[in-house]
């Protein structure tokens, strides 16, 4: 593994860690080895990692005080939103010599403007919370992921996250108006502005979405709103193939147009495991069928005229030989049951052995081809393994998991993994896709990187780095 400076940093003396504790009280500031258990792993249990302190500030002024000691000391430091991340941005190192700076206790909405479709919100705010507070004043905020009752806003901006709903309303960055950030040297950007049009120079907010804590920690956001639809239809239908996925997609699309807000793809393995290991579940359909799509169109017009449409594009779809046979919910509780069988998909993996995983997009145009290609791949890799090949099919990102074989022991599968996923990998390139579609880059892809951006945009990237973070303070040894 490549030696990083989070790893050959010296570790801070007991003196200095006293004075980031005061910061913040020395309740926030975690010391005991139990206490900061929670924030030095993640949930797929792939990296465990050490902290000289965690630090919870409870306010932008205290983040701009840890950073601008940090700073001057030239102390590590990890933002933390959440904890959700996979791909161990989020997690310090092995070394126990940086300092993590969660966000939790930065929960508040500051502000909510039903009128101008905006609402601002500090980082620990749980996803979950940020919609539930747009939908108490009639408004969507449609950022959707299956982590949202834990993952934070700060953590969703970092990481630019995607969810379900991309298709209709764009990733992390498309929902964001402003910011406020803390940069490395203690300085506030306080660029919470709610405004659709500001050509005053370089859009700053678009360098801190996506950049994983390594330029800035992000404190606070303005988030877009939408109108509420008045009506919400959900069908659940099985296919063949991923071919006929990809014309019912397009089908979906022609007849639904903006409607369409989701557009989901599993294989019967994924449904099976989690008709095995979720509780409250049950197969939508009588019959089973090798894939399956989860189409959601939600309108604005008057009660029943989505209804029908999602109607009218299920009858052409059958009349044309696409769809097998098709559920649509007839009420919020089946529409929420569909989605529960798709939302189940990650956590249940962890049930069924190793799992080695992708998060990986290409053209729409070619999933299909990907899939195969892929599947074709992986088992003459490790004959018998199970490919799970899931996820947003309107936006052209597919998880591309693959499960241990049932006959074979964890340790030995995942010791594959850096081999079957050379080889995903190339073949994602070779569609003209990309190695990481919405989890970000982290520990685990920083080397990948380098084979998949040019010199260019390497040197461009270091060069921002150097410009916001010359220390090298900010979360170091991630994304580069």
């Amino acid at each position: 593994m490549t030696t990083t400076a989070a790893q050959t940093r010296t570790a801070p003396a007991p003196e200095l860690l006293d004075r980031f504790a005061d910061i913040v009280g020395a309740s926030n500031a975690l010391r005991d080895p139990a206490d900061m258990a929670p924030h030095l792993t993640e949930w797929r249990d792939r990296y465990f990692g050490k902290a000289a302190l965690v630090l919870k500030p409870g306010s932008t002024d205290e983040v701009a005080r840890i950073l601008a000691l940090a700073n001057e000391t030239g102390t590590g430091v990890v933002p933390q939103g959440g904890n959700t991340g996979l791909v161990g941005g989020q997690i310090p190192f092995e070394s126990g010599h940086e300092l993590v700076v969660s966000l939790a206790r930065m929960s508040r909405i500051r502000a909510v403007d039903p009128e101008g479709n905006s609402m601002t919100v500090e980082a620990g705010v749980p996803l979950q919370m940020a919609r539930d507070t747009a939908d108490s004043v009639g408004r969507l905020f449609p950022l959707s992921l299956a982590s949202q009752g834990s993952c934070q806003i700060g953590g969703n901006l970092a990481t630019n996250a995607g969810g379900t709903a991309v298709l209709a309303y764009g990733n992390a960055r498309e929902l964001t108006l402003g910011l406020e950030v803390v940069l490395a040297d203690g300085r506030i950007w306080r660029g919470l502005r709610a405004l659709r049009k500001d050509n005053t120079g370089y859009d700053l907010k678009d360098l801190f979405i996506g950049s994983e804590g390594t330029l800035g920690i992000i404190t606070a956001a303005v988030l877009k709103l939408f109108p509420k639809p008045t009506e919400t239809a959900t069908a659940f239908a099985g296919l063949d193939n991923p071919e006929q996925a990809s014309a019912l997609f397009t089908l979906a699309r022609q007849v639904g147009g903006p409607e369409l807000t989701a557009f989901e793809l599993m294989p019967r393995f994924g449904l099976d495991i989690v008709l095995k290991h979720g509780a409250q579940v049950r197969d939508p359909l009588e019959g089973q069928h090798r894939w399956y799509a989860l189409a959601e169109l939600s309108g604005h017009g008057a009660p029943g005229e989505t209804a029908k449409r999602l109607e009218t594009l299920l009858e052409k779809a059958l009349e044309a030989g696409i769809v097998a046979d098709a559920a649509v919910a007839a009420s919020l509780a089946q529409a929420q049951a569909f989605w529960r069988l798709r939302e189940l998909l990650s956590e249940v993996q962890k049930l069924e052995g190793g799992s080695i995983k992708h998060d990986v997009s290409v053209p729409v145009s070619g999933i299909p081809k990907f899939i195969a290609r892929a599947n074709a791949c992986v088992t003459e890799l490790v004959p018998g393994c199970r490919p799970l090949p899931f996820g947003h099919f309107g936006d052209g990102n597919i998880h591309y998991n693959v499960s241990q074989p049932v006959d074979m022991e964890r340790d030995t599968f995942l010791a594959e993994w850096d081999r079957v996923t050379a080889a995903v990998h190339e073949i994602v390139v070779a569609f003209g896709g990309s190695v990481s579609a919405e989890h970000g880059i982290g520990r685990m892809k920083r080397t990948l990187l380098q084979h998949v951006k040019s010199d260019v945009e390497l040197g461009l990237m270091q060069q921002i780095k150097a410009g916001f973070d010359p220390n090298g303070i900010l979360n170091p040894g991630k994304l580069l």
